[in-house]
C-alpha cells in the first residue's frame, strides 16, 4: 500500500480548520462547494499558519519545528525538517510544478492534489508514485483567492468533484509566506540533483535548516529573499543508498548555488537584471548553499558548498541603527 499524500494532506488541512482562529486563517466554502483556507491574502496568517501550510505541502511527512539561524548582524528565525520520505514528501507533493492560470488568476500549485493531476506527469513516472484519493489537497501560492470558475478547473484537472477540492491560499508577501517557502529547502536540493541525472530514488533521508525571510515588500521582492534564505543560507543533509561513491562525490560538488554563473547577488536583483524573465535566469541558481551527503552503505559523507550571510543580509534589507 501506497502513502496517500492527499489523505495525509487532509489531515492536517481538517486540523487548521479546527484551529483557524488561533492561526489567525479564513475559511471559505465557494458556491461550488470548494473549501478554502486564506493563510494571508485577507487574513493575518503568521508564523504557524506557515508551518501548516508547510506540513501540507509535504503531506504530513516531515518532522517540521521553528529554530534560528545567527546571520552575525542578528539571528533570523528559521525553519528545521526532518523526513524518512524525502522523495513522496518533496517530489510527489511539495514540489510547486502546477502553474495554475485561468483569466486574471495566477497562482503556483504545489501539495498533495499534484499527485491527482500528475504536474508533471513523467515526474511521477520516474518516482514511480501514484495517489488515487477522492479527496484533494492543495496550496496556492497567489495573492488572490480563486474562484468557482478556476477551483473547477483544478477539480477536473485533479478528477475530483469541487466539493472534495480544498485549498489553502498563502501570498509570497507575508509571514505565512516566508515560512512555506524556507520549508522547500529539502526540496530545492532533491529537485536539482535530478535535474543533474541522479537517480533521486536513491535518497532515504533528508534533514534541513533554512533562515526564514522577514516580509520585505511586495510579492516579487518577497520571492528574492525568500529564495535567497535558501540559495545563500540553506543547510541540507540526505542519506543515500547510492553504489558508485565516486560518481556521487560528483553530484554532491554539483548541487550548491554557488556552481551557477547567477551566484553571488540577491535574487531579485539577478531577476530584474534579466527583465523578470524566468526563463532568463540560470535554474542552476535554485539549489541550497550547502549539502552534505552520507551513503549508508559505504559509510562515506561528502559536503559541499558554503554559507554567505552577507548576501542574505543585503536581500533582507537589513539597517544597523
Amino acid at each position: 500500500m501506497m502513502i496517500s499524500v492527499n489523505e495525509y494532506g487532509m489531515d492536517v488541512f481538517e486540523e487548521m480548520m479546527d484551529n483557524s482562529e488561533e492561526l489567525q486563517v479564513g475559511i471559505e466554502e465557494l458556491d461550488n462547494g470548494t473549501t478554502i483556507i486564506d493563510a494571508g491574502v485577507e487574513e493575518e496568517g503568521g508564523f504557524e499558519a506557515g508551518l501548516y501550510v508547510a506540513r501540507i505541502c509535504m503531506a504530513d511527512l516531515a518532522d517540521i519545528k521553528f529554530s534560528s539561524f545567527d546571520l552575525g548582524k542578528f539571528v533570523s528565525p528559521a525553519i528545521e525538517l526532518i523526513t524518512d520520505h524525502p522523495v513522496i514528501a518533496c517530489m510527489a507533493s511539495q514540489y510547486a510544478g502546477w502553474r495554475i492560470k485561468a483569466k486574471d488568476f495566477f497562482g503556483m500549485g504545489s501539495g498533495p492534489a499534484r499527485a491527482l493531476s500528475l504536474k508533471p506527469q513523467e515526474l511521477y513516472e520516474k518516482i514511480m508514485y501514484e495517489d488515487d484519493a477522492d479527496e484533494a489537497v492543495l496550496v496556492l501560492e497567489s495573492s488572490k483567492i480563486p474562484d468557482e470558475e478556476v477551483t473547477s478547473k483544478i477539480a477536473t484537472e485533479c478528477r475530483v468533484e469541487p466539493e472534495d477540492l480544498y485549498i489553502v491560499v498563502v501570498p509570497t508577501a507575508s509571514v505565512a509566506g516566508s515560512v512555506q517557502i524556507s520549508a522547500r529547502g529539502i526540496e530545492t536540493g532533491i529537485h536539482k540533483l535530478d535535474s543533474l541525472g541522479f537517480d533521486i530514488n536513491c535518497i532515504k533521508n533528508a534533514h534541513g535548516i533554512i533562515p526564514i525571510s522577514p516580509v520585505v515588500g511586495d510579492d516579487v521582492k518577497c520571492m528574492g529573499s525568500t529564495n535567497d534564505c535558501i540559495i545563500y543560507c540553506g543547510r541540507t543533509y540526505y542519506g543515500v543508498d547510492y553504489d558508485d561513491v565516486e560518481e556521487l562525490k560528483g553530484y554532491v560538488k554539483k548541487v550548491p548555488s554557488l556552481n551557477s554563473k547567477d551566484y553571488g547577488k540577491p535574487f531579485y536583483v539577478t531577476f530584474k537584471e534579466a527583465g523578470f524573465d524566468f526563463f532568463k535566469v540560470d535554474a542552476g541558481m535554485f539549489a541550497p548553499a550547502e549539502i552534505t551527503v552520507n551513503e549508508i552503505n559505504s559509510g562515506k559523507t561528502f559536503t559541499s558548498g558554503k554559507i554567505n550571510t552577507e548576501v542574505l543580509l543585503e536581500s533582507f534589507g537589513i539597517e544597523t541603527l
